[in-house]
């Protein structure tokens, strides 16, 4: 039976960049860094003679699950390279994205606009209708292209 979630994980073309998008942009914080060159590794992953850059990272202020520690994994192929040219629109069978919860979109919006993010919306959209009315929502890429949210949750409804 599934107990909970370890972690979430994309491949990156460019670990150091995305390591400083990552943290200066998104906010996460650096837990570690390994390079995955085994045997085992290549049984896990299915490829031979693999070469990986492994980098661990944390959102600030969010429970671990027991015994994990990070929440978001980041992993360069050094070995074999993938492609990087993949259409990875949100309508394409298995492609997904993270979604961030925030406290103040607008602000975030500005902030990681002035930071040169690329929305896939003018603003923040209102969401209005469905179990979020009331908050708002927006879309935004990575460097490769991976798609993300930031998600402005409605008001609580008064006690």
């Amino acid at each position: 039976m599934i107990q909970g979630i370890w972690h979430v994980s994309f491949t990156v073309s460019n670990m150091d960049a995305a390591v400083k998008w990552y943290t200066e942009v998104l906010g996460l914080t650096f837990h570690r860094e390994q390079l995955q060159e085994n045997e085992y590794t290549g049984r896990l992953v299915g490829f031979e003679n693999v070469r990986l850059r492994v980098v661990q990272l944390r959102v600030p202020g969010m429970p671990l699950p027991p015994r994990a520690n990070h929440h978001v994994e980041l992993i360069e192929y050094e070995r074999p390279r993938g492609v990087s040219n993949l259409d990875l629109s949100t309508n394409n069978t298995g492609v997904g994205h993270w979604a961030f919860l925030v406290d103040d979109i607008h602000a975030e919006f500005n902030r990681m606009k002035a930071l040169g993010v690329k929305f896939k919306a003018d603003a923040p959209v209102a969401i209005e209708h469905g179990v979020n009315k009331g908050g708002y929502a927006i879309y935004f890429t990575d460097p490769d292209g991976i798609t993300f949210e930031l998600l402005q949750a409605p008001p609580l409804p008064p006690q």
